[in-house]
């Protein structure tokens, strides 16, 4: 399965109609082309999916903005996750073990590496699964073999 068809599979709830993979860094966030021309990110350490601008030209300033490239390329989580774990494997990326809206720190300890499908899927459905639920709910993760 391509990139695309997993993203729409494990990400079409949210509305998002994927067209082109506009760009994606090593923890797994993409910049996807919507088919109405607007431009969304998936940040599956925050399990978000929203649109990051309206049309093209919105983009193209927003990949110039100094700050939402220093959040975009996240460059001194990937510093500290290559420290620690080396250079990722093709077809993998860095992750948030537990994501940031369950508590989950932006530190070494709670950074692995994973096959990107894997990511796209598990983020998408644990997005999916809390969507609806108030801001400070708390949430128990229980893993089942």
């Amino acid at each position: 399965m391509d990139l695309l068809s997993e993203i729409s599979e494990h990400w079409g709830w949210s509305g998002l109609k994927a067209i082109e993979i506009a760009g994606q860094n090593e923890f797994g966030n993409f910049l996807i082309e919507h088919e109405d021309g607007s431009f969304w990110r998936i940040c599956p350490e925050e399990l978000g999916c929203e649109v990051v601008a309206k049309n093209a030209g919105e983009f193209s300033r927003l990949t110039k903005n100094h700050d939402f490239l220093l959040d975009w390329e996240m460059s001194e989580l990937v510093e500290l996750a290559r420290r620690n774990l080396g250079a990722l494997e093709a077809g993998w990326v860095y992750y948030l073990v537990i994501p940031s809206v369950f508590g989950g720190e932006y530190e070494a300890t709670n950074i692995r590496a994973v096959p990107l499908g894997e990511l796209i899927e598990f983020s998408g459905n644990w997005a999916l699964a809390v969507k609806d639920l108030p801001d400070g709910v708390q949430v128990e993760v229980r893993i089942i073999d």
